[in-house]
Order: structure tokens, then C-alpha cells, then sequence
């Protein structure tokens, strides 16, 4: 990486653009960068800082300050750097974030953070030429180019102030910090990380099987009716003794089991033989007791058969009475049918009701003959009908469109006359449309005018009150500056006490660099402090910034008095506001009509033409019309003669018609009636001496004698039910006396089954005790058979996962600084270690060059004090003494050449390591007044080897002998208004 421009501008005391050529500085390969204390030095590093990375060393990132409080308001903070990376030639752009005054009104507003990439020359594959403008690409692309993060390149680019003293000094937890930063070892800390959380992963998965075979060994206890061992020491052997007690137990009771089985049958077998004898003697009792009530029911079964014998024989008469009772029945239904077809015919206007059936035939065949040929006349009767009806609606519609040819006719008359009256209003719209937009724009130009009139005195008083303040901030700021420029020459004359009073013994002057002090300068009378020196310099600042605000507030008034008169005069007040609005009113009135008015003209045009074309139709359909009524109307009058004669005094034919049905339909029922009647009186009376004479013929002497005897069918059916139960009774008694088995049975005998049934109980119980007792004994044989070969799998499936624990926890320790680990180095700290040694042996061969062959850097990997992890020593050999010493019992000068040497080392270990770009400048910031003569020149000749060797090196320093020594300089300049750059060549 090499550096070619640096341009600043509105950042940290820079108040404008300051520009720097490194290419010129660097043409001799060492430049100094020197000026007052607080000047902007460092400030310049930190601007590199900021262009690459967006941030700055230390903690002025954390400030987040980097706006100069001297720039004027529109002056944007930016940083330009210009640099080669790679072969690559780009710029860099970046301004930070700040807040800046508002431009219109009062407050401040959040003027962003902005970046930019510009690629001069070819961009490198994988990049566009047009470059990159967000902030998180381009802060990528620069580390990638550089190949090392912000971090390291303020170790191994921006030498800092102090730093690597610090380092150099550093405990190892320090130290570790910061070459983990460097070196990016973070990985090797996940490489760590990651063991310890496998360990942990895998001591989980261990426990969950452990408790896991716990578990069973719990259940095998439990499945065996046993405590589980306390100690954990369930094994194989347990498992074994466990399953040979179960077996003991099963064995004994099966036996038992087996024993209670048997008495259970034999108990069984007893009742079953006292049961089939306590059947016999109640089989036996049963039967006699049955035999001994048939014989008492014998003379009622004589009286039900008796019964039974006389309902059977009246049976024919009840069958033959039931149909003369349902004769009778039709025979009434036949009259009350005859009686209401009299009473129909005589309504129907038929007279001879007593007529014969020979008349009353010869009367319906007429009446039916007669309403045949008046049904020919009906569809003659209907047609006309709606012929009728049709004539009316012709006669209706022959109105209303002669009506409506007249109102069509006096339209069209009048249309012409209203298409001319609407065409003049729709110019005259039109003409007022055309006028409206400059109606408008000189009403609005009268408005502003009135507006800026009312506005000219408020900006006359607004500029008298800017002059007042003005006047009086002058005031104010000239008197801040003379306070101020008092409270510094003041300061100045007792600035050689001050920096007396800050001396201590054995430290180097901060002027000369002497360590001795022979007089030191004492305090003058009325001299002031630093804080009140800055004090009186923010005084006058805020006084100046409010002198310019006022001054801007002045300017401005004057400017917006001036911009208003010029616009009023500019103006022409000949027209009246008040008549411009009149007339607007009245031409955007008139011109909103110009729509309406073309809707009605073309509505108008399309009206005549529509009429036009109606009138046509309605004429036509008007003489159609009057023609189907003349055919209509003469139709109907020849229908009419042939339907009047027909209807007679009816109605209509179809009333006259219906009339002749009813009469006809009226003398046919009355017909089919008394025959009907006549007919059924004749059938009642052959059925009644039916009845008598099956009566006689049944045994029964009146039919009176034949009913009473009779019986329902549920009656019968209880004889028969009753009659065949006693038979059957009798006959089953004397089956069962007659059975065998019963024959030598005492029926008298006794049998005690509830002793026998007890014992069976208390048999059977025991034995389904034993039974119940042997499911368990061999329930628990079986879960413990099935749970110890799932324990035995899982201490076989146990043991490798303990083992593989084992070796991961041991490793887990070793790669942490733990257990077999002797010198405590985690991983990390061991790879740190390896840098460290690499660094130590870049850095020695510069600090044994600068101290002429006494010092040497060693590293040392003994653990700390305590027991505290080692392998970050960093201890000195003295080539004198022949001894190693610490690092912190150097003195000031060495301290400044070891830390420079261990600076130098670590940039090219870190640039190696990092695989980045080619170093090619770097910056070196104080700490030379430390030197002697002598010890300067190595630490010269040290430089002057980087600078052979291609590089730029920039130095940062107070020393005067430093600017003696190196011709090209950058010095900076502080001043009140900010400060600036001066190159000296």
C-alpha cells in the first residue's frame, strides 16, 4: 500500500482544505510531520484512518467528533485519499456523521454519513469501474484489498503513541488481547469453544443413558418385587441372582396351584351328583301334585266342552243373520240415495218424478242428444269471445297512436328553433372559457402585489432590528477579544513557570528533553491557568459565532427588502381588484355552461333525427291498425247470428249447454236409484228365511235360542286354551310317574345342597388364589427376562460412549490449559505464542542494531505467578550482564527503542501473516525526545533501512534535532481560526 494524496476539509482543526502530496513528501523516503502541541498531528493519521475505514484509533472514535468547530456551516466535512493498493489505483470519499445548523429556521438537523470508491485505472476482477457509494461495501473492499481489519492496521501502519510501550509492558491477559486482534486467532477460540461444547453435548447424551439404564435397572427391581441396590451397583450378577429367586417362586407356586385344582373338582363332582338326586324328588313331587288338581278340575272341563259344543253349532246362524243385518243396512243407504236424486231432478226442472223406467230412460237419452249438438257451438262461442276482446284493444290503440303522430308532428315542428337558441349559448361558453386562465393569473399577480405591500414594512423594521443586533454582537465580540487576547499574554509571561511546575525528577523536559532541571522557572505575579485561558478563548468563539450569525441575519434582511421593492415596482397597478373579481366571477360562471350546452346541442341533433324516424313508424303502425280492425269487426257480426238462435234465453250457449247435462245427468241417477232400492228390499227378504231355517236346522228351535248360544272367537279360543291345558297337564304327570329313574325315589327325601355348594366356593376360591398367585410369579419372570436383556444392551451400548467421553474430556482439557496440559496454554494461546516468538525475532534483530548489540527480545512460555496460563512472556536480554531482565525495568529511551523495534517487528510478522498488501508507508508517532544523540542516529540508520527498502516513513515529533536531521517536513500551524499545513522541502 502506498499513499499518494491526502486532502481534509472542515475536519478536526482544519477549518478549510488542507492538502497533502505524499508523493512529494515521500520522494526521499522520510518526511517529519512536526508542530505545536494540539496542532492537528496525530489528526492527520486519524483522517487516513477515517478515509479507509470509517473510524479512528483509540479512544477518539468513541467522541465520534470529527467536524472542525472553526468550519463554516455550508462547509461539508470531507476526507479524500488517494492510494495504490495491489497495483490498484483508487480514491477514497468519506464524510462523517455530525450535526450542522438547519438552512431555513432555527435547530439543527443529522447531516448524514456518505462514503465513495473511485476506481482510477482498471478496478480489480469482480468490480464494476463505475466503483462502489454505500458505506458497508466500500469499508469491505478496502479490507479485502489491504488484507487486514481497521485493528491492524493502526497497530502495524499507524504506529500510536504509546501503545507498544504499553505492550511491551503488558501482562500476558493484555498482551493476549491485543495480538488476538492482530493476528485474527479468533477461530482458534472457536476451535476451543467447540471442543468444550461437544464435551458438554456428548456428557449430556452420557447422562440421559445413564439415566436411561438406571431407569431399567429401577423397573427390573421393581418387575421383581425388590429394592434396587443403593450403591448403584446393579450388574450382571445382580441381574442373575434376581432371575434364580423368581424361578424358586413360580416353581413353588405352580405346585400349590396344581393341589387347590384338584379338591376344587372333587368338591365339584359332589354337589353335581346331590344336585341330579334333589331333581329327581322335585320332578317326582311335581307330577303328583299336577295329577291331583286335573282330577279336581274335572267337572268344570265337563261345563267347557258343553260351551264349547253349542257356540260351534250356532256358528252357520250367526254367519247367515250377520248378512241379512248387512242388507238391511244397503237397503237404508239405497232409499236415502233415491230420496236425493228426487230432490236433483226437481231442481233440475224435471216434473214427472213418479214416471215409469221406461220414460225416464227415453227422457235422459234425449237431454244428452240434446247437449251433443250444442257442444259442436262451443269453439264458435270461445272464438268469439276473444275476437271481441281483440276489437276492444284495437279500438284503443287506434287512439293513442293517432294521438301520438300529432304530439310527434308539433315536436319536430319545434326543434330547429331550440338547436339554434342552444348552439348560441354554447359559443358564448366557449368564448368565456377562452377568457378565464388570464382572468386568473392577473388576479393572482394583484393578490401577490397586495400581499408584498403588506409585507414591505415588516421587512424594513426586520432590517432596523438586524442592524441593532448586529451593532451590538460587534460590540460583544471585540471586547471578548480583547479579554482574550489579555488572558494569553498574560499566560505567556508565566508559561516557563507553568512548565516548571510540571517537571519531576529524573523525567525528561517536554522542551528540551533534558532529565536535568537546574532552574527551574517560578511563578510570576497575575499569571492565569489553562483552563482559564480557554475559558476566555470560548468566550470569544461564541461571541464571533454570534457576530456572524448576526451579520448573515443582516445580510439576509437587507437582501429580502431589497428582492421585495424591486418586485412592487416591477408590477402595474392600473386594474382593480374587486372588478377583476366580479368579472371572473361572472366569465367562470358563463364558462361552466360550455359542457351542459354541448351535451344539449347533441342531444338536440339526435332528438330531430330520432322524431323523424318515430313519426315514420307511428304513421305506419296507426294505418295497420285501422286495417285489422275493419276485418275483426266484420268477422264478429257473422259469428253473432249463428250463436244467438243456439243460446236461447240462456246466457250463452256454454249455459245453455250445462243446463241440458245437469237435467240429463239428474234423470239417470233417479233411474239407477230406485232400481237399486227395489232390488235390494227383494234380496233382504230371501236372506231373513235363510236364517230361520239354518236356526232350525242347527237343533236350536228359534233363532233367538241359535244367537244366544253363540261366542266370540276369543271366547273359543280361551275354551280351547283352557280345555287343552288340563288334558296336557294330566297327561305329562302321568308321562313323568311313569319315567324310570323315578321309580325307586322316596319323595319324602331330603338333599343339603347349600353345605355342598359352600365347600365348592371355598374350593374354588383357594384355587383361584394359587392361580392368581402363579400369573404373578410368572408376570414377574417375564417383565424381568425382557427388562434385563433390554439392560444388558443398553450396558453394552453405554460403554463405548463412556469411553468416548473419557478421551474428549481429557482432550477437551488439554486443548483449554487444563489437565495433562503441564504448561496451562489453551490453544490459542499457544498459536498466540508461536506469533509472539516469530515477533520477538523480527523485533531483535532491529533493537539489537538501535542498541548496538546489547538488548535482545527473549520469549518465554513459563506459566505466571499463581498458576496463572503462560506462553506470552515477552523478557529483555541484557548482552552486559548476560541476564534476562523484564521488559519494565528499562529506562525511558530504551523502553522508546524496544517498543519501536517490537512495532516494526509485528508490522511485517502481521503483513506476512495477514497475506496483505505490501506495506509500503508507515507512521511513527513521538517519543524520539527520549533519545541521546547517539542512540537517535541507530534509531536513524534503523529508518533510513526501511526506507532503502522501498518505504515511506512518516515521523511524528517535537524533537528540534529531528527537523535538523530531515529536510522534508509537513508542519502544522495552529492558529485561533483553526489550523493549517506547510510543506518544507
Amino acid at each position: 500500500m502506498r499513499l499518494h494524496s491526502l486532502e481534509v476539509t472542515a475536519f478536526g482543526p482544519y477549518p478549510g482544505t488542507e492538502s497533502v502530496d505524499f508523493d512529494v513528501l515521500g520522494a526521499d523516503g522520510l518526511f517529519l510531520l512536526h508542530g505545536e502541541t494540539g496542532a492537528g498531528k496525530t489528526t492527520l493519521l486519524d483522517a487516513i484512518a477515517f478515509a479507509l475505514f470509517g473510524k479512528v484509533p483509540g479512544v477518539r472514535n468513541d467522541a465520534r467528533r470529527l467536524r472542525c468547530d472553526y468550519a463554516d456551516n455550508d462547509t461539508l466535512t470531507e476526507v479524500k485519499l488517494e492510494l495504490t493498493v495491489q497495483g490498484h489505483r483508487l480514491r477514497l470519499i468519506r464524510g462523517p456523521e455530525y450535526e450542522r445548523p438547519k438552512k431555513r429556521g432555527d435547530g439543527t438537523t443529522k447531516q448524514q454519513a456518505r462514503a465513495s470508491l473511485t476506481w482510477i485505472g482498471d478496478p480489480p476482477g469482480g468490480y464494476e469501474r463505475d466503483g462502489l457509494i454505500r458505506i458497508d461495501e466500500v469499508s469491505r473492499t478496502v479490507e479485502r484489498l489491504l488484507g487486514m481489519s481497521a485493528e491492524q492496521f493502526f497497530q502495524v501502519v499507524l504506529l500510536p503513541q504509546g501503545e507498544f510501550a504499553r505492550f511491551l509492558r503488558a501482562d500476558t491477559q493484555e498482551r493476549e488481547q491485543l495480538l488476538e486482534k492482530l493476528f485474527s486467532t479468533y477461530r482458534f477460540a472457536d476451535v476451543e469453544r467447540w471442543f468444550r461444547d461437544r464435551r458438554t453435548e456428548c456428557f449430556r447424551d452420557l447422562e440421559v443413558r445413564r439415566a436411561g439404564a438406571m431407569r431399567l435397572v429401577a423397573r427390573v427391581a421393581q418387575a421383581a418385587g425388590e429394592e434396587p441396590p443403593e450403591d448403584h451397583s446393579a450388574d450382571g450378577e445382580w441381574l442373575d441372582l434376581v432371575a434364580a429367586r423368581l424361578g424358586e417362586a413360580e416353581t413353588a407356586a405352580r405346585e400349590k396351584a396344581k393341589l387347590a385344582g384338584v379338591a376344587a373338582t372333587t368338591a365339584e363332582q359332589e354337589l353335581t351328583k346331590a344336585r341330579e338326586l334333589a331333581d329327581r324328588v322335585r320332578r317326582l313331587r311335581n307330577a303328583r301334585a299336577e295329577l291331583a288338581e286335573c282330577e279336581r278340575m274335572l267337572p268344570q272341563q265337563q261345563e267347557w266342552i258343553a260351551e264349547r259344543a253349542k257356540a260351534r253349532r250356532a256358528v252357520p246362524v250367526v254367519v247367515a243373520n250377520r248378512g241379512a243385518g248387512q242388507l238391511q243396512v244397503e237397503l237404508e243407504h239405497a232409499t236415502r240415495a233415491e230420496e236425493e236424486a228426487i230432490v236433483a231432478a226437481t231442481k233440475a226442472g224435471f216434473k214427472r218424478i213418479d214416471a215409469d223406467e221406461a220414460y225416464l230412460r227415453a227422457e235422459s237419452a234425449r237431454l244428452t242428444e240434446e247437449a251433443g249438438g250444442l257442444a259442436q257451438l262451443l269453439e264458435d262461442a270461445k272464438q268469439q269471445k276473444k275476437a271481441k276482446l281483440r276489437l276492444t284493444k284495437l279500438i284503443d290503440a287506434d287512439w293513442a297512436a293517432e294521438e301520438k303522430v300529432t304530439s310527434l308532428e308539433a315536436e319536430l315542428v319545434a326543434l330547429p328553433e331550440q338547436i339554434k337558441a342552444a348552439a348560441e349559448e354554447l359559443a358564448q361558453a366557449r368564448e368565456a372559457a377562452a377568457r378565464l386562465d388570464g382572468l386568473k393569473a392577473k388576479k393572482a399577480e394583484l393578490t401577490e402585489r397586495m400581499r408584498l405591500r403588506k409585507r414591505l414594512g415588516d421587512a424594513e423594521e426586520h432590517v432596523k432590528s438586524a442592524e441593532a443586533v448586529l451593532t451590538k454582537a460587534i460590540d460583544a465580540h471585540q471586547q471578548a477579544r480583547d479579554h482574550s487576547l489579555t488572558i494569553r499574554a498574560r499566560r505567556l509571561d508565566g508559561m516557563a513557570a507553568e512548565l516548571a511546575s510540571r517537571l519531576a525528577a529524573g523525567a525528561a523536559c517536554p522542551v528540551c528533553g533534558s532529565a536535568d532541571h537546574p532552574a527551574p522557572a517560578h511563578p510570576v505575579p497575575g499569571a492565569v491557568s489553562e483552563a482559564e485561558e480557554a475559558d476566555a478563548l470560548a468566550m470569544e468563539q461564541d461571541a464571533q459565532n454570534e457576530r456572524a450569525r448576526a451579520e448573515r441575519d443582516h445580510q439576509a434582511a437587507i437582501a429580502d427588502l431589497a428582492a421585495l421593492r424591486e418586485r412592487i415596482a416591477s408590477g402595474d397597478d392600473s386594474s382593480n381588484l374587486s372588478e377583476v373579481d366580479k368579472l371572473l366571477a361572472e366569465t367562470a360562471s358563463l364558462a361552466a355552461r360550455r359542457e351542459p350546452q354541448s351535451r344539449l346541442v347533441g342531444e338536440l341533433d339526435r332528438r330531430s333525427a330520432s322524431i323523424s324516424a318515430e313519426l315514420s313508424a307511428a304513421k305506419q303502425e296507426l294505418a295497420s291498425l285501422r286495417t285489422e280492425r275493419e276485418q275483426i269487426g266484420k268477422t264478429v257480426e257473422m259469428r253473432q247470428k249463428r250463436l244467438d238462435p243456439a243460446r236461447g234465453e240462456y246466457a250463452d250457449v256454454r249455459v245453455r249447454r250445462e243446463h241440458v247435462l245437469l237435467s240429463a245427468a239428474a234423470v239417470t241417477e233417479l233411474l239407477r236409484a230406485r232400481g237399486q232400492r227395489e232390488q235390494l228390499a227383494k234380496r233382504l227378504t230371501t236372506q231373513r228365511t235363510e236364517v230361520h231355517d239354518a236356526a232350525i236346522s242347527a237343533g236350536f228351535t228359534e233363532v233367538t235360542e241359535a244367537l244366544d248360544a253363540a261366542r266370540d272367537e276369543l271366547r273359543l279360543a280361551d275354551l280351547d286354551r283352557m280345555i287343552s291345558s288340563l288334558e296336557n297337564k294330566e297327561a305329562a304327570a302321568r308321562a313323568a310317574l311313569a319315567e324310570p329313574d323315578l321309580a325307586d325315589i322316596d319323595p319324602e327325601t331330603s338333599v343339603d345342597l347349600e353345605e355342598l355348594a359352600a365347600a365348592l366356593t371355598k374350593a374354588r376360591e383357594i384355587a383361584d388364589a394359587e392361580v392368581a398367585v402363579l400369573r404373578e410369579a410368572e408376570r414377574r419372570s417375564a417383565d424381568v427376562r425382557a427388562l434385563a436383556a433390554r439392560l444388558r444392551a443398553e450396558w453394552s451400548a453405554l460403554e463405548p460412549v463412556e469411553v468416548e467421553y473419557a478421551d474428549l474430556a481429557a482432550l477437551t482439557d488439554v486443548v483449554n490449559g487444563r489437565g495433562q496440559n503441564s504448561r496451562r496454554m489453551s490453544l490459542r494461546s499457544y498459536v498466540l505464542a508461536a506469533r509472539l516468538e516469530e515477533v520477538a525475532v523480527a523485533a531483535t534483530a532491529r533493537l539489537s542494531r538501535m542498541s548496538q548489540g546489547r538488548y535482545s527480545f527473549v520469549h518465554s512460555d513459563a506459566r505466571g505467578s499463581h498458576g496463572t496460563r503462560g506462553g506470552l512472556g515477552l523478557d529483555v536480554l541484557d548482552d552486559y550482564s548476560g541476564k534476562i531482565r523484564p521488559a519494565k525495568t528499562l529506562s525511558g529511551g530504551e523502553s522508546f527503542l524496544a517498543s519501536l523495534a517490537l512495532a516494526l517487528g509485528l508490522a511485517d510478522v502481521v503483513a506476512a501473516e495477514t497475506g496483505g498488501a505490501l506495506l509500503d508507508t508507515l507512521f511513527v508517532d513521538e517519543g524520539f525526545g527520549t533519545l541521546d544523540a547517539d542512540t537517535l542516529d541507530e534509531v536513524m540508520d534503523t529508518l533510513d533501512e526501511l526506507r532503502a527498502g522501498g518505504r515511506v516513513v512518516g515521523l511524528v515529533s517535537h524533537v528540534e534535532e529531528l527537523r535538523q536531521r530531515i529536510p522534508v517536513r509537513l508542519r502544522v500551524r495552529k492558529a485561533r481560526t483553526g489550523s493549517r499545513l506547510e510543506v518544507i522541502a
